[in-house]
């Protein structure tokens, strides 16, 4: 499948551990987002491999972004998904590949990601995602696996039962992994549903973690550690606000403590979901909009 991605020539270092983070599916909190900004901030990567565009992408859905100078067509720049290179601080390996999810031909990426991980002999493939959940902002974010072995998945945590829930292109990736027998997990932030429609670092830390607990790498998150704990001071202050709203909160509190994780009521029965997101981003909006314009700015 060579001919769907071109390698820079930079050099692989040895047994590197992949890690995926595509745009266009569920992110809740923006959480993946958000954890590969810092884990880029962290580690020095250069390109490795770029991906065909024209193979993979619908460019009338995902539209190449026009540079224009005094009138003058400077530059015309293609999303495409890219493959990166680097180190951590202990010298392990990490590849990550990032941009947009393929529109086409996924099963034809799959086995190209395959081949790249194999060439270098990747040990490890790990996904990030989010989704919104019944929980609580005030515990700690809990991850959900989609593994390739039971064992993988005990380890992170997943979702009892069976479900049955639309793919997106890491869960193609993960079954060609596992059908060449290098391990491959998803990790899932469970971001509390009322957030889910803003950023929300707690969970984006919670991947983090995940991914160094998984893998074994050595990964920087102070900067994340602080913008989490900012976060969840900001939602304090609004839910204590309404009384309504902090009922919910504790009621989402004991399903947790009490019942370990296991809701005792439905997403449906939660009051007030929506409404609470919706006067969060007003509340943030207002909160960057004093910051900027007030005299403690600089």
């Amino acid at each position: 499948m060579a001919e769907l991605y071109e390698l820079s020539g930079a050099t692989a270092p040895e047994s590197p551990v992949l890690i995926v983070a595509l745009e266009g599916w569920i992110d809740a909190g923006m959480a993946a987002h958000t954890a590969l900004s810092a884990l880029v901030e962290t580690v020095a990567l250069r390109p490795y491999a770029v991906f065909d565009d024209e193979e993979l992408i619908d460019l009338r859905a995902r539209r190449p972004q026009l540079r224009v100078v005094d009138g003058v067509n400077d530059s015309l720049t293609y999303a495409r998904p890219v493959m990166q290179v680097g180190t951590d601080s202990l010298g392990s390996g990490i590849l990550v590949l990032s941009g947009p999810e393929p529109d086409f031909r996924w099963r034809s990426f799959a086995a190209a990601v395959l081949e790249i991980a194999q060439s270098v002999r990747a040990r490890m493939l790990i996904g990030l995602g989010a989704f919104p959940a019944g929980a609580p902002h005030t515990r700690p974010v809990r991850l959900a696996a989609t593994a390739s072995d039971p064992q993988l998945a005990q380890l992170v945590g997943y979702v009892d039962g069976t479900i049955e829930v639309p793919a997106g292109i890491e869960a193609a990736l993960e079954q060609a992994f596992a059908l060449a027998g290098i391990p491959a997990v998803g990790l899932w932030a469970r971001v509390p549903h009322y957030v889910s429609a803003m950023p929300f670092p707690p969970a984006s830390l919670a991947l983090l973690d995940g991914v160094a607990a998984v893998s074994g790498l050595v990964i920087e998150s102070e900067v994340l550690k602080e913008a989490a704990e900012a976060a969840r001071k900001k939602v304090d202050e609004l839910i204590e606000q309404s009384p309504e709203h902090a009922a919910m909160v504790r009621q989402l509190e004991t399903n947790v403590d009490v019942m370990e994780g296991v809701p005792a009521i439905t997403e449906e029965d939660l009051p007030s979901g929506d409404e609470i997101a919706a006067v969060l981003e007003r509340y943030l909006r207002g909160h960057r909009d004093d910051g900027a314009g007030g005299a403690g700015a600089s």
